[in-house]
């Protein structure tokens, strides 16, 4: 009977301070997430500096609350698991350097973990890949399209060529007067509006996988002021529903073209604004249409959190995956360079 195998992972990428223990790669036996939300709010937006002295504030109690949560001790997990990048680089560092000091203290694996691939392994954990699959990762800082034939085979084949779509969804919800952070209350405005501003849709090559969302972010900008120039009365609910219907149109029709076009079993959404209700509606919709099968994680699992570094760290574990005390952050780094192929 093959031993189980219990993860201690780490995650402290951006403004949420999170550490979980995972069995198996599936199983969530703690999961502890320690947000700053209320802390950023004033800035209208994450501040660096004021997010690492939170990690540092917290890292060690949330750890702490992850092991007793999940009632287990440090000598019987097996690897520690970390957010290697990419991320903000002082807030990867206070969690790289509490899972370095754990892993040297007990002697145990150090793991590093791309930080996007921890959010497409959120999916895994409550429902199994099915591959070949397609990733659609939509967040803060990233927007891409990710094929893969098999557990750790990532190919990048379409990513943003400027704003991610979750800087979009904030740079209009500020805009139009709404607070931080901008997305959820876009996509909750929207819900109540009709989409009369016709915002154009940025399809890019006929042939692209890519995506831009600047170009949006302007059209949207642009209008509103144009409006106030005239005096005009600008109608919130229904700029949030026109800027939401392009954004979720492109993101769902380039899905499914590349669902098509790989001949995938499965497409998975991963990363924060796959808690978006429009999103959800629209692309539960067309995979319905086009007989694909589709998996988005519970709304804890979209956003920042451990698990998903847990449940990534284990194939990354067993694939042989290791670092030494050297570990550094990343503000930037390739998905692809965490890429296993079992080809």
């Amino acid at each position: 009977m093959n031993k189980e195998t219990l993860i201690l992972a780490i995650e402290s990428s951006c403004d949420e301070t999170s550490a979980s223990v995972i069995k198996n790669g599936k199983e969530i036996l703690s999961n502890t997430v320690l947000s700053q939300i209320e802390s950023h709010k004033r800035f209208g937006g994450v501040v660096p500096e004021v997010a690492s002295r939170h990690h540092v504030e917290g890292i060690t109690a949330t750890i702490e609350d992850a092991l007793q949560t999940a009632e287990v001790t440090m000598e019987e997990i097996d690897a520690v698991a970390v957010t290697e990048g990419p991320g903000l680089i002082g807030a990867l560092l206070i969690g790289i350097n509490a899972a370095k000091a754990l892993a040297f203290a007990y002697d145990k694996p150090l793991v590093p973990v791309h930080h996007i691939a921890g959010h497409i392994y959120a999916n895994n954990l409550e429902e199994p890949f099915e591959f070949p699959l397609m990733a659609l990762i939509v967040s803060g800082g990233h927007t891409e399209l990710v094929y893969m034939k098999d557990h750790l085979s990532f190919e990048v084949i379409g990513e943003t060529r400027d704003d991610a779509v979750g800087e979009a969804y904030d740079k209009v919800a500020r805009t139009i007067g709404l607070s931080y952070p901008g997305g959820p209350q876009v996509d909750k405005l929207a819900a109540e509006g009709e989409d009369t501003y016709d915002f154009p849709r940025v399809w890019l090559e006929p042939e692209s996988f890519d995506f831009s969302f600047s170009g949006l972010k302007s059209a949207v900008i642009n209008k509103l002021h144009n409006l106030r120039q005239k005096n005009e009365d600008i109608i919130p609910e229904n700029v949030a529903a026109s800027f939401q219907n392009s954004v979720v149109e492109v993101l769902v029709g380039k899905a499914i073209k590349a669902c098509e076009t790989y001949h995938v079993k499965q497409l998975i959404v991963a990363g924060g604004v796959a808690s978006n209700k429009g999103l959800r509606t629209e692309l539960k919709k067309a995979c319905a249409d086009h007989g694909i099968k589709l998996s988005i994680p519970n709304p804890k699992l979209c956003t920042d959190n451990a698990a998903m570094i847990g449940a990534a760290g284990h194939y990354l574990y067993k694939a042989g995956m290791r670092s030494d005390m050297q570990l550094n952050g990343h503000s930037s780094l390739d998905i692809e360079d965490f890429s296993f192929n079992q080809s």
